[in-house]
């Protein structure tokens, strides 16, 4: 009795271990829906550490929607480090849409780190994108500040290797300011803001990028600064910068000659003072050597004194003088 029942334990448990390493119920769903796989395939995607339920049920879901898919590439995409999941779904959705999509550039396109599910419901649902508040400036000074909305859907031949977003909102930003500014009047911009997106349009902004734009919307324009005014203002004020330094260089130079002019005044002076100093000596010299007498002085002397008077009388004759 006892050897039965150990023998019974035995099978239960290897039979668990069986059913826990061979997943029985898959093979028997993937064999209700059509798909042909054995026991020996999943044992080998357990040994190649495959969860088998990842391929398996991918395939099971392509093979209902009609599309034959190799299970090879589907668990070579998976240990690739891809989604087996989101490349069948979307080689469904853009099989229900009409759109051209194999499965090598399905999983080119979800290796390359790019929701490839995404993009082709983008195709079929195009994406608006909004851009920043961008400001330009146009020829008479005035700043605009825009906002425009973009209109993209997925290119599925350029989601690899082709730019994002951010440059499709960089492009249109570009034509915005480029615009803006070849306008004569900000007026011009205000009366047709559809002149934007023409002109941005027009450019092919959408050329290497994952992207196809639809259209381009001027959501809301608005007037900024002056900034031409500003400009004029700054450049007013740097002239009178300009204008008082040279200003007080020229004072600081006629300052300078004046207090050169005053020294050498007086050193004119000191010089005439020197010379008047030196009469006497050169009177009482004159006196030891017998070249100049008594009466020779006194006649110097009335002379000087005539002069002193003459000089006194044409002061007192003069009244501008006499007010001095």
């Amino acid at each position: 009795m006892l050897p039965a029942i150990i023998i019974v334990v035995l099978v239960i448990i290897f039979l668990s271990l069986l059913f826990s390493f061979v997943p029985i119920g898959l093979l028997i769903s993937a064999s209700a829906s059509g798909v042909k796989l054995n026991i020996s395939t999943l044992v080998g995607m357990r040994l190649r550490k495959v969860i088998p339920a990842r391929i398996v049920n991918p395939l099971i879901k392509a093979t209902k929607a009609g599309i034959q898919l190799p299970l090879n590439k589907l668990e070579a995409h998976y240990m690739a480090g891809g989604n087996v999941d989101r490349v069948v779904n979307a080689l469904i959705a853009a099989m229900r849409a009409g759109i051209p999509l194999d499965f090598e550039q399905a999983c080119a396109i979800d290796l390359a780190g790019r929701n490839v599910l995404e993009a082709v419901q983008m195709s079929v649902n195009p994406r608006v994108i909004e851009t920043p508040v961008i400001a330009a400036v146009a020829m008479d000074g005035i700043e605009l500040k825009a906002k425009a909305k973009v209109t993209v859907r997925a290119n599925i031949d350029r989601l690899v290797g082709g730019a994002g977003e951010e440059t499709i909102i960089a492009r249109v930003g570009e034509g915005i300011v480029t615009t803006v500014g070849s306008s004569r009047s900000h007026k011009e911009v205000l009366e047709n803001p559809d002149s934007i997106s023409r002109t941005v349009l027009d450019k092919g902004l959408d050329a290497g990028t994952a992207f196809e734009i639809l259209s381009i919307d001027i959501a809301d324009v608005d007037v900024g600064r002056n900034v031409g005014a500003q400009l004029q203002i700054d450049q007013a004020e740097a002239d009178k910068r300009i204008a008082q330094a040279k200003a007080e260089e020229r004072r600081a130079m006629a300052v300078a000659q004046e207090q050169e002019n005053v020294a050498a005044v007086a050193g004119m002076r000191a010089k005439v003072i020197e010379a008047e100093a030196e009469i006497p000596i050169a009177i009482a010299h004159a006196f030891k050597e017998g070249k100049l007498g008594v009466m020779d002085y006194y006649n110097m002397k009335n002379v000087m004194s005539d002069t002193e008077m003459r000089n006194a009388i044409s002061h007192a004759a003069d009244p501008n003088t006499a007010k001095k």
